[in-house]
């Protein structure tokens, strides 16, 4: 982590949000690169992690800033993963928006995941006895 450097709405090139992207398998995503583009420089907020000129993470954020945001992607290159960055990423947003009072995230239903927003002080939100729509 000490060679990281994060930068702030920073959006990086194409190729570079593609190769992340990948990386991580989220094709959904890289199936138009113009979507993509789109979507990361529209967002309320971008913070970007590089190793030097490679981009190894990113976490954004939607929303309208005062009363909720959601946390829309985060995602580590996988040779970086479990060395603090998506942590560092997530503590970085968590803290920017203290105040807002409802903060969202929607993620895969995997034992690493849960843990992971688990141990970064995240709920299910069935422990709010809450449930989540999806369309």
């Amino acid at each position: 982590m000490d060679k990281i450097i994060i930068k702030e709405d920073f959006i990086p090139e194409i190729d570079q949000l593609m190769d992340l992207y990948n990386d991580v398998e989220w094709y959904a995503y890289t199936d138009d690169k113009i979507k993509l583009k789109n979507a990361i420089s529209n967002s309320l907020k971008v913070l970007t992690a590089w190793d030097n000129e490679k981009l190894v993470g990113l976490i954004r954020v939607v929303g309208d800033g005062y009363t909720i945001i959601y946390i829309q992607d985060i995602l580590i290159l996988k040779n970086y993963q479990s060395q603090g960055v998506g942590s560092y990423l997530l503590k970085l947003i968590l803290e920017r928006y203290k105040l807002i009072r409802q903060i969202v995230l929607m993620t895969d239903q995997t034992e690493k995941t849960i843990n992971f927003y688990q141990k970064n002080g995240m709920v299910k939100a069935s422990d709010y006895n809450c449930v989540t729509f999806v369309k």
